[in-house]
């Protein structure tokens, strides 16, 4: 999807219904910033927004996802484009999260030998130590390729609001996880709690 032509469709359609960011920010209670956010391109409406906002806006979903205005005879053609976009979103969100796997399993199999070679072969003590410092560096370089992929793999859903965003670096190296939730803090209510992971944005 492009987000960049969706926010300029939500941007067109809001002036149609003469209606300011903070203005339809207030009806569907959300801050104007939110809006500013769609309008440039930064981000998407939450599922949880996207009835409400189409109501508001007089077009609806497809249109929406779209970015444009649908005629009748291409309806049907425009949903199935967009439901394939979805579904694209999700295998490229999935291939990520593999790569994260290999990545991490590669690194810490290196490391490993690294190290088991730096111990068991005969060799000066500054040469162990280069060795060492070498599985480190492999170690920290995999684990930090592997968390950029799974971080850029889809959003997280906060279980209290059903926000689905992208956290920080840091919040995502540092949240509590299992295989598909993490615990973070979410941005637009502020609670923390196990967000789970959403394929798509």
């Amino acid at each position: 999807m492009d987000q960049v032509k969706i926010g300029r469709f939500i941007s067109q359609m809001r002036k149609e219904k003469g209606l300011t960011q903070k203005q339809l920010g207030e009806e569907l209670l959300i801050s104007d910033k939110t809006v500013s956010k769609w309008e440039t391109g930064k981000g998407m409406p939450e599922v949880s927004l996207m009835l409400p906002l189409c109501e508001k806006l007089g077009i609806n979903v497809n249109e929406l996802l779209t970015g444009e205005r649908i005629p009748d005879e291409d309806y049907k053609k425009k949903a199935e484009e967009n439901i394939m976009n979805i579904m694209r979103e999700k295998e490229e969100s999935i291939r990520k999260i593999i790569i994260s796997a290999i990545s991490a399993a590669i690194a810490v199999l290196a490391s490993v030998t690294i190290i088991l070679v730096a111990g068991t072969l005969k060799m000066e003590t500054w040469q162990r130590i280069l060795l060492i410092a070498i599985a480190v560096i492999v170690m920290a370089g995999g684990i930090a390729v592997a968390c950029m992929a799974d971080l850029s793999a889809g959003t997280y859903e906060c279980r209290h609001c059903g926000t689905r965003f992208v956290p920080s670096a840091k919040s995502y190296v540092f949240g509590i996880h299992t295989l598909t939730k993490r615990k973070l803090t979410c941005p637009k209510c502020g609670k923390r709690s196990y967000c789970k992971r959403r394929l798509t944005h």
